[in-house]
C-alpha cells in the first residue's frame, strides 16, 4: 500500500523551502564587505570592457 500524504502540508514544506533558498541568497549577497561588492562589480566592468574590445566592427 502506499502512504497516505497531506498535499496540504507538502505544498507549505516546499513554501518553506523555497523561502529559506532565497533568504540564503540574500544573505549571502548582503553579507559581503563593501570592498568586496566593488572589487566584484570593478572585475564584472572590467571583463565587459575586454569583451567589447575584441568585438569586430562591421560596417
Amino acid at each position: 500500500m502506499a502512504e497516505v500524504v497531506n498535499l496540504r502540508t507538502k505544498r507549505k514544506q516546499a513554501a518553506r523551502a523555497a523561502a529559506r533558498k532565497t533568504a540564503g541568497e540574500s544573505a549571502a549577497r548582503s553579507g559581503r564587505t563593501r570592498a568586496e561588492r566593488e572589487l566584484e562589480e570593478a572585475r564584472a566592468e572590467k571583463s565587459a570592457r575586454d569583451l567589447d574590445a575584441h568585438r569586430r566592427e562591421t560596417d
